[in-house]
């Protein structure tokens, strides 16, 4: 059975955590082959902020993803999101609580090419067994600009709108946290612009925390904070970034790490 952690019982409001992981460490593999990703990392991020998370190819950025959304499971470590512990429980009860309260955004959209934006939008919905208010999918659609789009399907969008419609899928179950992984690295300029507003948007308007694994110093400008993974290992921490200035982070990654890490 999961646990329900005692955050609850001290919530003060919006700053409340809604994702935390305490030494959370994930290998693949096994003896001489045995790849460390994530080595006892520890992280909190509060209700309605908007994270990117960055580093080098190999730093551990899609496994931290994978390990706090439910996708994969840490060997070691605990994942708490809204107060619940998920590194318990088995398979099915794991599906449901990521059906509740987590939101996903992939790179490649992940829509299905057979249904129309608004069937796509409340797929998690009927997934999960619950009621489609067809008003709030309307109204969550005209939010990311696709209140017009409604009967099309995927192949009729350009990138930039099957994107919102990821989007839209991912708000319409009103989760405490949505996990975007390289929302924009297929998109256009204008296109990723747009899509980041919307990130920001729902952190900051409505109060989902985003987590969001990108390469790209401009896209990480949108968020409230950059987290930085060098070697599966926290590497740092920037607020109130700056392409530029997350450019030099990156540059740098590593540089001030103690020795053997």
């Amino acid at each position: 059975m999961f646990r329900t952690g005692s955050r609850q019982r001290g919530d003060q409001g919006p700053a409340a955590e809604a994702l935390r992981l305490v030494k959370v460490s994930r290998t693949y593999g096994h003896g001489d082959g045995a790849v460390t990703a994530l080595h006892e990392v520890t992280l909190s991020l509060a209700r309605g902020s908007f994270t990117a998370v960055m580093g080098p190819s190999g730093s551990g950025k899609s496994t931290l993803l994978q390990c706090a959304a439910g996708l994969d499971r840490p060997d070691s470590g605990v994942v708490t999101v809204d107060g619940t512990v998920m590194t318990q429980g088995g398979e099915a009860e794991l599906t449901r609580f990521r059906r509740g309260r987590i939101g996903f955004v992939f790179q490649q959209y992940n829509l299905l090419d057979t249904l129309t934006v608004a069937q796509n939008t409340v797929l998690p919905l009927k997934l999960a067994g619950r009621r489609v208010d067809r008003r709030r999918v309307r109204e969550v659609l005209q939010s990311v600009g696709l209140g017009d789009r409604l009967g099309h399907r995927p192949a009729q969008l350009s990138g930039g709108q099957r994107q919102r419609v990821a989007i839209a899928r991912a708000l319409v179950t009103e989760p405490r946290v949505i996990f975007a992984d390289e929302p924009t690295g297929a998109l256009d300029l204008r296109s990723a612009r747009d899509v980041l507003a919307l990130l920001q948007e729902a952190a900051r308007l409505h109060g989902r925390t985003v987590v969001m694994v990108t390469h790209d110093p401009v896209a990480a400008s949108f968020a409230d904070s950059v987290v930085f993974l060098a070697d599966g290992r926290l590497a740092g921490r920037m607020d109130g970034p700056t392409p530029d200035a997350v450019a030099e982070r990156l540059a740098h990654l590593g540089d001030d790490m103690p020795a053997g890490v």
